[in-house]
């Protein structure tokens, strides 16, 4: 009970997560021209397509090492859907293969738990005890967070107010193991930086921050449909953030991603006192999985090392 009585006092004493309260002390990555102002990790889902189907090429168990073996990257972000269940056992043997290889766990994406936006209160709540499973299996992992989603079905204020319940409840749970609970920026609403901001803050907890994704500022995915600053998007979401996901597609002849600037968005980033994990997502599917990683990881120490 110890960390949700820190909490409470933190609470009460009116502080608010911030980029500077990251729990997760970056091992520094050593880029050509110095130190780096984070650390890189991967995040599962760049490596989906050889997680799921048929041809399924790569299992949950194995994607540690395949990270490290690969792309020499020490830290990784799973993804909930990958794994066969939340079973501890499971958990202890996954647990164990990291500590083996020296291989960190940074966080896990929760995409099967339900909304916890949703205006039905018993799917709501239902949706909040899913997440239980999570925290605890993060704890054994030693992860520093859960990423969450806010959805739900109904007018941005009625979301809005539903998800933040659901976000109070389960930081009270998750302060209990020492693990944040921190949103990602995930269409709908939540790709728009002054509604999650809001939604963060009215929850008043320190364990609830965000998740900002470089590529995920779009509110309707339909033609034309609204879209959010990018920029002034990562500015918005920075002050929250207990991570940051550097989400990848294309990428120029020079090794610079085409449809963002990764030099700009770092800046974001680090003046906003970020130290911690940036993960590595990348969607393209120009390049392969394996080299659009790689592609991505080069691009981010190119660009962080002209901020040291």
């Amino acid at each position: 009970m110890k960390s949700a009585v820190l909490a409470a006092a933190a609470i009460s004493a009116g502080q608010l997560v911030n980029a500077k309260d990251n729990r997760n002390d970056p091992v520094t990555l050593m880029g050509k021209g110095g130190d780096l102002f984070f650390d890189i990790s991967l995040a599962e889902w760049s490596l989906n397509r050889k997680l799921r189907g048929k041809e399924k090429e790569l299992d949950n168990l194995d994607f540690p090492a395949y990270t490290k073996d690969n792309f020499d990257i020490h830290a990784v972000e799973y993804v909930d859907q990958f794994f066969p269940s939340a079973d501890k056992e499971y958990i202890k043997e996954l647990l164990k293969r990291t500590e083996d290889i020296g291989v960190r766990n940074v966080l896990i994406m929760i995409d099967t738990a339900g909304a916890l936006g949703d205006l039905d209160e018993e799917k709501r709540e239902a949706s909040v005890e899913k997440h239980y499973q999570w925290v605890e299996a993060a704890e054994m992992l030693g992860c520093h967070a859960i990423r969450v989603n806010a959805r739900g079905r109904g007018s941005d204020l009625d979301v809005a107010h539903a998800t933040t319940k659901s976000l109070i409840t389960l930081c009270r749970f998750a302060a209990d193991y020492g693990i944040n609970v921190i949103v990602e920026n995930h269409g709908g609403p939540s790709s728009r930086a002054s509604w999650l901001t809001s939604v963060i803050r009215n929850t008043g907890m320190v364990n609830c921050g965000v998740l900002p994704d470089f590529g995920n500022f779009v509110i309707d995915r339909k033609p034309g449909g609204e879209r959010y600053d990018l920029y002034q998007g990562m500015k918005e979401l920075m002050p929250l953030a207990k991570g940051v996901s550097a989400k990848s597609h294309d990428f120029d002849e020079e090794g610079n991603e085409t449809t963002k600037d990764f030099y700009r968005l770092l800046k974001i980033v680090k003046d906003a006192g970020f130290r911690g994990y940036i993960g590595i997502e990348y969607e393209g599917r120009k390049l392969s999985a394996d080299d659009g990683i790689k592609a991505t990881k080069e691009l981010l120490i190119k660009a962080g090392e002209t901020l040291v």
